[in-house]
């Protein structure tokens, strides 16, 4: 056989399918062959019954069945309008439909009937490129009237995402109790707690009288432990709703006997557990923040920084006020505290016991009630609604082992027992109602190998020898049951379990560090900065930024900081999501 005689070639016309319909078209348009006679009110449609059964369910069920349909040459769509149907027609001949708002619902009912999915899908993803935060819950009433899935998705999504603005609609009001607690029971609800409370309380005062009795129902799906006491305790507690109720005031005393029991064992009534342990909304982030310290061996900085995890970039936040040497830095209710330092700047380069605080959510420096005594070289630590204000240099630029106690839902200070040691550089953290004390130095710079207990409830400290205490400008994280004291003089990684009263070598670093920060994200513990001798007992400063993980017991690389730092504040804020944090 010749070989060429063998050969196949397969050929495919493009454009045979869009020919073909486009005949099939003017073969309508112009009544030939047609075979049955489509009629909504005067207007009469003539079709192929063969184009039809190929493009809808419906009418293949109408025409290849036993029907009385299949027997006719004329159908009544009563249902559908004729001119929603001389539009569907002219989509199954051509492909093509022109969709409006004042055509979408009646044509989306149509292709729903006539059972055409694609046009039906199509009128969908133009509802939903109408979606805003002031029509989004009707838009869902619709999905479910429509029985829209997709539809019902994206509105929703953007009334979680957008609850800010949706709270405060006239359709809020309109939810059923059930529809309401659906969405505030959500863990992807975008809202502050406070709002939260405040749209429960919208909603009942809309229709009073049939909606009062909802109010303790409504009010378990406030998440309360992630409230500022202050407007806990001042603003929801004397709300008239939630005085009238109970179960709302007997919630409210079981949050404050939790706050305030500072280790004192309380009872956890009515399903406290439960509620306390409900997790974060959304809406919040844990934000990795740096602030002050000396930056590229300067005397000090007024830098801020926050890390964007997403573009894995750090981004720059107000400057601090002032320039200020050895302050100290932590996080309480979502609001980042600098307390006292060395003013350096001023004509008496005066010690400072001024408060400063910035909030993710202004990115705004504000002062706040200033400590009783000027502190720098000091340790703040956050535990509950207090902050504790620990040793360091005081005004007189000694050692002190003065401890203050800030009250954050009383807004005053207080004086609390002594250290029973002077120290300064010590590893300090809080967990289980106590602050541990490892280490540092003594007023003549010896280290001192001991571990100071402070008991949060009981305003006493404890103190024990340990030779394995050896620890100078070094931070510590609580993680869990463990405390994770990390160099200091030292290329050692300790974790002391409170529970077991013993330590636990970890995976070292790879230099002596000191004068760097160390801080908790999820499950892990990230250090930045500070020190490190060389081998040539060379002091060098760094600009690392590391990732331990306690599961493997390994340190990574998580990029570097803009410059070189130590001596300053790196903590962990909880914050609510910002649009410039996001950029």
């Amino acid at each position: 056989m010749d070989p060429l005689a063998a050969e196949v070639h397969l050929y495919k016309d493009e454009e045979h399918s869009s020919s073909l319909l486009l005949q099939l078209n003017r073969l309508r348009q112009e009544s030939i062959l047609t075979d049955v006679v489509l009629c909504s009110g005067t207007t009469q449609i003539p079709c192929h019954r063969s184009v039809l059964v190929c493009s809808s369910p419906y009418f293949r069920a109408m025409f290849c069945n036993n029907f009385v349909e299949s027997q006719q040459t004329k159908i009544d769509l009563k249902s559908v309008p004729s001119s929603i149907l001389s539009s569907i027609i002219n989509y199954v001949y051509t492909g093509l439909i022109s969709i409006s708002m004042d055509i979408v619902l009646s044509l989306m009912q149509a292709a729903s009937l006539l059972q055409y999915e694609n046009l039906f899908e199509a009128c969908s993803s133009f509802l939903q490129g109408q979606l805003r935060p002031n029509n989004c819950l009707s838009m869902i009433r619709l999905s479910d009237i429509m029985n829209c899935n997709s539809l019902r998705d994206k509105a929703k999504e953007m009334a979680m995402r957008s609850f800010s603005d949706v709270s405060v609609s006239e359709d809020l009001c309109e939810l059923s109790l059930q529809e309401l607690m659906g969405y505030l029971d959500d863990d992807s609800l975008c809202a502050e707690e406070e709002q939260v409370f405040e749209t429960l309380v919208a909603w009942i005062h809309h229709d009073p009288i049939s909606r009062c009795g909802a109010i303790s129902d409504l009010f378990k799906k406030v998440r309360l432990r992630y409230i500022h006491p202050t407007y806990l305790f001042q603003f929801i507690a004397n709300d008239p709703l939630i005085q009238s109720s109970t179960l709302c005031t007997e919630l409210i005393e079981s949050v404050r006997r939790l706050m305030f029991s500072v280790g004192i064992k309380s009872d956890k009534d009515f399903s406290m557990d439960s509620l306390w342990a409900a997790p974060r909304r959304c809406t919040y982030d844990d934000m990795l923040l740096v602030v002050g310290g000396r930056k590229n061996n300067e005397l000090t900085s007024r830098e801020a920084l926050a890390f964007n995890e997403k573009s894995q970039k750090w981004l720059q936040l107000a400057k601090l006020p002032v320039s200020l040497y050895k302050a100290s830095y932590v996080a309480l209710h979502s609001v980042l505290y600098v307390l006292g330092g060395w003013m350096i700047n001023t004509k008496d380069n005066q010690v400072s016991r001024t408060v400063y605080t910035l909030s993710l959510k202004t990115n705004q420096w504000r002062t706040a009630e200033p400590m009783l005594q000027p502190h720098f070289a000091h340790h703040s630590v956050s535990y509950l609604h207090f902050i504790f204000v620990l040793g360091g240099l005081g005004p007189d630029r000694r050692l002190t082992d003065s401890v203050e106690r800030y009250n954050s839902m009383f807004n005053q200070w207080e004086w609390m027992t002594p250290m029973p040691e002077a120290v300064l550089h010590p590893a300090v953290t809080a967990v289980n109602h106590r602050i541990y004390v490892f280490g540092g130095e003594d007023a003549m710079q010896n280290p001192v190998r001991l571990i100071q207990v402070y008991h949060i409830g009981r305003n006493m400290w404890s103190k024990m020898e340990n030779r394995t205490v050896k620890n100078v400008s070094a931070p510590a994280v609580a993680l869990e049951d463990k405390i994770y004291i990390v160099g200091g003089y030292t290329r050692r990684m300790m974790a002391y379990d409170t529970k077991a009263n013993k330590f636990i070598r970890c995976a070292s670093l790879k230099e002596r560090r000191m004068h760097h920060s160390a801080t908790v994200l999820g499950d892990n513990v990230y250090v930045t900065g500070g020190r490190y001798v060389s081998g040539h007992d060379l002091i060098e400063d760094v600009d690392t930024f590391e990732c331990y993980d306690p599961k493997t017991d390994t340190w990574t690389s998580k990029g570097s900081l803009p410059y070189k730092l130590f001596d300053h504040g790196f903590l962990t804020l909880t914050s609510v999501s910002q649009n410039w944090a996001k950029s």
